[in-house]
C-alpha cells in the first residue's frame, strides 16, 4: 500500500441515542448470565434500543446534531456516506435517504452506503478523505449508523450482551497542508462464518477476540509507520468499542497507559459502524482540539476488516 499524504480538518461531529436501553439485569431475564459476568468480560452495564426507529432515523437525527453542532450550511454538503450493516432495505441507500430527510434533493449529491462492519466508519471516513483530496467537494457528511437490536437472537448470550443501537455523524472539508491524514485499510475474506450476518448476527467468540487484538495492534504499528510518529505523539486513541478485554489486551501488548484509549463502550456496547463517531463525538465535548493534536481512530470486526486513520489537527 503507497503511502499517499491526504489532508482532513473536521468540522463538526455528532450523535443519536435512542431512548430505549437494555440493562444487563434486562438481559438476565433472557439467558443465563448475570451482571457481574457481563461487566467483567466485556465492560458493557448498559445499551441501547431504537423503538419505533430504523437505521436511516438515526442516521438523519445523528445528521442533524452534526449540523446544528457546527452551524453548518447544509446547502454546502455535496457528498453524504453512511456506513451501516443494517440498513431499512437494501436499496435506495441510506445516504440518499438522509438526503431527502434533510431536504437536500433539489441540489446534486453524491450519496452511497458502505458495508465494512465495525470498520465501516473507517472505511466511510477513508473514502471522503479521498473525495475531498481529488474531487470538487467542499463539505462531506460521513455518518455511522445501526440498529443491531433487530438482527440479534436474544436466546444466544454469546452475542446478546454485546451489542446496542446508535448513530454517529461527523462533517469534514479537506484540511490545511499540516492536517495530514494517513489510512491504513484491509480485510481478510471470512469464508468460515467468525463473525458474520445471515439475517441473524453470529459470531465465534474466541475467534473473534485473537483476530481483534492482532488487528488493532496491526493498525496501530501500521499508522505510526505512516505518519512518522511516536505512541506518546498520539493524543488520544479511539477505537472500535467492542470490549473493554480487547482494548486492555492491546494496552497491555503494547505497553500503552489504558487512559490513552477514550472509552464509552459501558454505556452503549458494541454499536458496530456507529461507534467510533460516537466515541469521537463524546471525547470532542470532553475537550477541544488544538492545533498539532494528533487522533488515532481504529475500527475492527465482520468481514473480516480492520484499520485506521491518524490525522493531525
Amino acid at each position: 500500500m503507497r503511502k499517499i499524504p491526504l489532508t482532513l480538518d473536521i468540522i463538526s461531529t455528532g450523535k443519536y441515542i435512542p431512548s430505549g436501553t437494555i440493562t444487563n439485569e434486562d438481559l438476565e431475564k433472557l439467558v443465563d448470565t448475570s451482571d457481574e459476568w457481563i461487566v467483567s468480560h466485556t465492560g458493557i452495564k448498559t445499551r441501547h434500543k431504537a423503538i419505533g426507529e430504523n437505521t436511516s432515523d438515526l442516521a438523519y437525527k445523528a445528521a442533524v446534531n452534526a449540523i446544528e453542532k457546527g452551524k453548518v450550511d447544509k446547502e454546502t454538503i455535496d457528498a453524504i456516506i453512511v456506513a451501516t450493516i443494517t440498513a431499512d432495505f437494501a436499496s435506495p441507500s441510506m445516504a440518499a435517504i438522509v438526503q431527502a430527510r434533510l431536504g437536500l434533493n433539489h441540489r446534486d449529491i453524491t450519496c452511497f452506503d458502505v458495508n465494512a462492519a465495525c470498520t465501516g466508519f473507517v472505511y466511510a471516513l477513508q473514502m471522503a478523505t479521498a473525495l475531498l483530496n481529488t474531487g470538487p467537494y467542499r463539505h462531506i457528511l460521513v455518518i455511522g449508523a445501526e440498529v443491531l437490536t433487530k438482527i440479534l437472537d436474544y436466546t444466544d448470550r454469546n452475542t446478546c450482551i454485546l451489542f446496542g443501537d446508535g448513530a454517529g455523524a461527523m462533517i469534514v472539508r479537506q484540511g490545511k497542508e499540516h492536517q495530514h491524514a494517513y489510512f491504513y485499510t484491509a480485510s481478510e475474506g471470512d469464508v468460515e462464518d467468525v463473525l458474520s450476518v445471515k439475517e441473524i448476527l453470529r459470531m465465534q467468540g474466541r475467534r473473534v477476540f485473537k483476530f481483534a487484538i492482532n488487528a488493532v495492534e496491526k493498525s496501530i504499528n501500521r499508522l505510526l509507520e505512516l505518519d512518522g510518529s511516536r505512541l506518546d505523539q498520539i493524543t488520544k486513541i479511539i477505537p472500535h468499542q467492542a470490549n473493554y478485554r480487547i482494548i486492555d489486551g492491546v494496552a497491555e501488548l503494547k505497553k500503552i497507559p489504558l487512559n490513552k484509549f477514550f472509552l464509552n463502550l459501558e454505556q452503549y456496547g458494541n454499536t458496530s459502524a456507529a461507534s467510533i463517531p460516537i466515541a469521537l463525538d463524546e471525547y470532542l465535548q470532553e475537550r477541544s482540539l488544538h492545533s498539532g493534536d494528533k487522533l488515532m481512530m481504529i475500527g475492527f470486526g465482520a468481514g473480516l476488516t480492520w484499520g485506521g486513520v491518524v490525522f493531525t489537527q
